[in-house]
């Protein structure tokens, strides 16, 4: 996400993330929401974070959600659809060719869908490959 800042440090925006030492440093100057985890296949967090995904989005009002992927951005997509936001989704750069689970999930939800190896791009007609980004 730091790599797409020129993209959003204009904006206004809130960061959804897990509590851990990483993200409290890097956002230690923003706005920022902290969801439920274990996010690894968890039922119980999955039904925490679209709650807060409700909650966050009613507030917000986001034109856009963008994700650079993990559990998070299933429930914030699902809710950000009927809201209407736009909804960006950057795979990881991990995913050399085939799309990860959450990936998978938000695709077709996905505004734009981007991922960071030719042959991730291959398999889904939206996906996009314009670059690594790193």
């Amino acid at each position: 996400m730091l790599t797409l800042k020129p993209a959003w440090e204009e904006l206004d925006r809130t960061w959804v993330t897990l509590a851990a030492p990483d993200s409290d440093y890097l956002l230690r100057d923003e706005r920022k929401v902290l969801a439920r985890g274990p996010t690894n296949r968890s039922i119980r967090a999955l039904l925490a974070n679209l709650r807060l995904a409700w909650q966050v989005l009613r507030r917000e009002r986001p034109d856009v959600i963008l994700s650079t992927g993990a559990a998070l951005a299933f429930p914030f997509f699902l809710v950000g659809k009927l809201f209407g936001a736009r909804l960006v989704y950057v795979e990881s750069m991990t995913r050399t060719d085939a799309l990860s689970l959450t990936g998978g999930l938000v695709y077709p939800l996905s505004d734009a869908f981007f991922v960071q190896w030719p042959a991730a791009a291959t398999r889904r007609k939206r996906a996009r490959f314009v670059g690594g980004l790193l």
